[in-house]
């Protein structure tokens, strides 16, 4: 059996515990006692849903394979193109699922995953921290899922309009709470309502933030199939990462450190550059968060930091080498924009122009190829993709079809008290 033990210590727990706790009883974050091992690929993959039904398997061994299989297909049934722009320059678009981002595809495998392992006793409470596309990717994929509850805390000033309203017009089991404060506040009351037991029983809280190792680990997918494409170990990939809580990186270190070839990564940041400093001084400091057109990595205080620690705890130093940290400015991001627009008739939203960007500083970029994870669609970001560009944004219909839609939302302060008697709340 597949076991998973806290970043702080404790004993191991299955596949099922680790998945519906979210966050471990001392506070931890869930991590595989042992990790798979990536090895002889096939030379051909059709999809996202293929590569997970050849990887899943790998990194949670001796769990049930037709769990595994099932799961993906279900959950990723949508395309994941991989853009060649030039230059050994690739954009790897991971925002064609339900809610156009990236969250998609941890939060429908999550979702799945948490489906066909639920042991049953009453209904289980989804409650979930985001800055941005994590809160519209988690209700999506748990909408009407029998036996689910969804809240979801985002900072009532922080989100942009299209991305509110991915969380506002559900209804139904779907109950989306704006936060008077930023996304570390959301976090930090996310986590408080963890370490509560008689809240935490009394609604049989689990999380769906990339704390939970159930939406991180199928985030491994992508750079496993990016990797594929590109000939495995034919030569040697940067992968770029637009980086805020680190989940997205984590997922990517840890099918690294599970096999996939010597690539090497970049985490590109705004001006929320804590782990960037983390990098380069060995130590980190929470700080508060600083607003920015890319939003979603507006994080001061990344969760998962935590865990990329436990991974290279036995060689701290390989991390540097593994790892590059980029901050890029808001002007530096609109610039991005706008020039990858007019070389390429490429539109990026402000998040994946972040992981552009970052990629332009290294001169030996034609090394091998560039990854460069697009994390959003950019009609997502109108003010600022549309401004740089002189032209509107085309909406897909998933984004499309909930401008017209009535939201629904409850006002609350940034505590626990607050959260709890909305929990309370029928």
């Amino acid at each position: 059996m597949t076991t998973f033990v806290s970043t702080r210590g404790g004993a191991p727990v299955s596949l099922a515990d680790a998945l519906f706790a979210g966050l471990a009883p001392d506070g931890g974050l869930f991590v595989p006692t042992t990790l798979g091992r990536l090895d002889a690929p096939p030379a051909l993959v059709h999809d996202l849903a293929d590569t997970a039904r050849w990887a899943g398997p790998r990194l949670l061994p001796e769990t049930d394979r037709a769990v595994l299989d099932r799961s993906a297909t279900a959950a990723l049934d949508f395309p994941l193109p991989l853009v060649d722009l030039g230059d050994d320059l690739f954009v790897l678009e991971l925002f064609h699922g339900p809610t156009h981002a990236f969250k998609d595809i941890g939060a429908r495998y999550m979702a799945r995953l948490m489906s066909e392992m639920d042991p049953g006793g009453g209904t289980r409470t989804v409650l979930v921290a985001t800055s941005g596309d994590t809160g519209g990717a988690v209700a999506h994929a748990f909408h009407g899922l029998e036996g689910y509850r969804v809240v979801v805390l985002f900072p009532k000033d922080g989100v942009s309009e299209r991305q509110r309203r991915q969380m506002t017009t559900l209804g139904g089991n779907v109950s989306a709470l704006a936060v008077s404060g930023v996304f570390d506040d959301c976090q930090r009351m996310a986590k408080e309502a963890f370490r509560d037991p008689r809240l935490r029983a009394r609604h049989r809280l689990t999380s769906a933030n990339s704390i939970n190792i159930g939406r991180l680990l199928p985030q491994s997918f992508y750079y496993v199939h990016a990797a594929i494409l590109l000939g495995w170990a034919k030569r040697p990939i940067r992968f770029v990462v637009p980086s805020g809580n680190l989940g997205n990186l984590c997922a990517g270190l840890l099918a690294h450190l599970s096999g996939m070839p010597d690539h090497s990564f970049v985490s590109a940041m705004n001006v929320n550059r804590a782990f960037a400093d983390f990098l380069s001084a060995g130590t980190v400091e929470p700080r508060p968060s600083i607003p920015t057109s890319s939003n979603a990595m507006d994080v001061g205080d990344p969760s998962n930091l935590e865990r990329i620690r436990w991974l290279y705890r036995d060689d701290p130093a390989r991390l540097q080498r593994d790892v590059t940290g980029v901050s890029v400015t808001d002007a530096e991001t609109s610039a991005c924009i706008a020039d990858v627009y007019a070389s390429r008739g490429y539109m990026l939203d402000p998040h994946s122009a972040v992981g552009v960007c970052a990629h332009r500083r290294f001169p030996d970029a034609g090394r091998g190829p560039s990854v460069v994870l697009a994390t959003a669609h950019p009609a997502k970001f109108p003010d600022v993709v549309e401004k740089a560009i002189g032209r509107s944004v085309p909406l897909p219909p998933g984004i499309a079809g909930v401008m017209e839609k009535e939201e629904h939302m409850r006002h609350i302060s940034a505590d626990l008290g607050a959260l709890s008697a909305a929990l309370d709340a029928p």
